[in-house]
């Protein structure tokens, strides 16, 4: 049996890799880099066609983790948990809850060098069961206290990014009247659709679930079906769902001026950010761009005054900004501008490390 995508390189600092005692589950624990602190990201609940699939996915989503955390000045490294289910098969209540606890003794033993949360397919309820097994998970629901779910937060540093790459190539940050292609409408896409909608944009969008089609139709959205997003001509293209979207064929196919979104590792490899860059597409970085859960998940761990986690968040569009003003004048992409701001960030903080 051939699986869909290869191995990334291992630069990571550790990796488990278990089946659940009680689910009986593959659970992948990826810790990338501690360099900047405890590790802090999400636990993505979803389906492969072979294991491998999922401990890839979890070394390149913590990878990302390593840079999106630098990028956003956070004191946090790059983690992620994966929980693999097989193609087709839906959880029941009791087996998702123990799911849930065997991930939390897989995160217990990393003795606290990892944080969980939240992430695609799992919610703050799931991290409320991690917490019965361990104390290094963030996120909880609001009724208990915690920071609750991180989409709405992250939506609005999307929002921020979008103003300032549209700023980049048009010169103003104002929504109102551009054609924005959102591809995929899940809890962030969703909630930035509404947003953009709000403000005037002219939106067509899509998702792998036709019962999408109702947001669609209630915000007033032209429906493109799966697969032809890419196609319909765009002030902006906005990756909002699963990563790998941005293949070398749908780069050579996209109509569009500007990419930016939440998507996590949207490129199906990091060449495409040249293949963008060639064609005159904008590309701003997913790990600078969807940081916003990230940065509202790690204040608030820490107690920091939600003012200022609202302040953070919003600077976003200022990042964005210095990176692609950096972009232009050095003559790199903005990807490659990123990766080096992130890389300048973990350099220091490795010479200050004791021997």
């Amino acid at each position: 049996m051939t699986h869909a995508q290869t191995l990334p390189d291992f630069t990571h600092e550790r990796v488990e890799v278990t089946t659940g005692s009680r689910s009986g589950l593959l659970i992948a624990v990826a810790l990338h880099s501690s360099t900047l602190g405890p590790a802090l990201g999400g636990t993505r609940l979803w389906a492969y066609p072979h294991w491998s699939d999922a401990v890839g996915d979890a070394l390149r989503l913590s990878a990302a983790m390593t840079l999106k955390n630098a990028a956003a000045g956070l004191d946090a490294g790059g983690g992620k948990a994966v929980i693999a289910l097989a193609p087709d098969v839906i959880l029941d209540a009791e087996r998702r809850r123990d799911a849930f606890l065997d991930l939390g003794d897989s995160v217990e033993s990393f003795d606290g060098a990892y944080r969980t949360a939240e992430d695609v397919g799992s919610t703050t309820d799931d991290m409320l069961t991690v917490r019965e097994r361990t104390a290094h998970v963030v996120g909880l629901p609001d009724s208990v206290g915690g920071s609750g779910e991180p989409a709405g937060p992250t939506s609005i540093g999307v929002y921020a990014a979008i103003g300032a790459t549209l700023e980049h190539v048009h010169g103003t940050a104002d929504v109102a009247g551009r054609r924005i292609t959102i591809s995929g409408l899940g809890q962030v896409g969703g909630r930035l659709a509404s947003r953009l909608a709000a403000a005037g944009a002219e939106l067509t969008v899509t998702d792998v679930n036709p019962a999408k089609r109702e947001l669609a139709a209630q915000l007033g959205a032209r429906w493109a079906e799966p697969g032809t997003e890419h196609l319909v001509a765009a002030d902006l293209f906005v990756p909002a769902g699963v990563g790998g979207l941005l293949t070398d064929a749908v780069i050579e196919e996209l109509d569009a001026r500007a990419v930016c979104g939440p998507a996590n590792n949207p490129l199906a490899q990091r060449a495409g950010a040249e293949r963008l860059a060639a064609r005159g597409v904008l590309y701003t970085p997913d790990f600078v761009a969807n940081a916003g859960g990230v940065i509202h998940l790690d204040l608030e761990a820490r107690g920091v005054d939600r003012t200022e986690t609202t302040r953070r968040i919003a600077a976003i569009g200022d990042t964005v900004r210095n990176l692609l003003d950096e972009a232009d004048a050095r003559g790199i992409t903005p990807l490659a501008a990123a990766e080096a701001f992130a890389a300048e960030r973990l350099g220091k903080a490795s010479t200050r490390a004791p021997a």
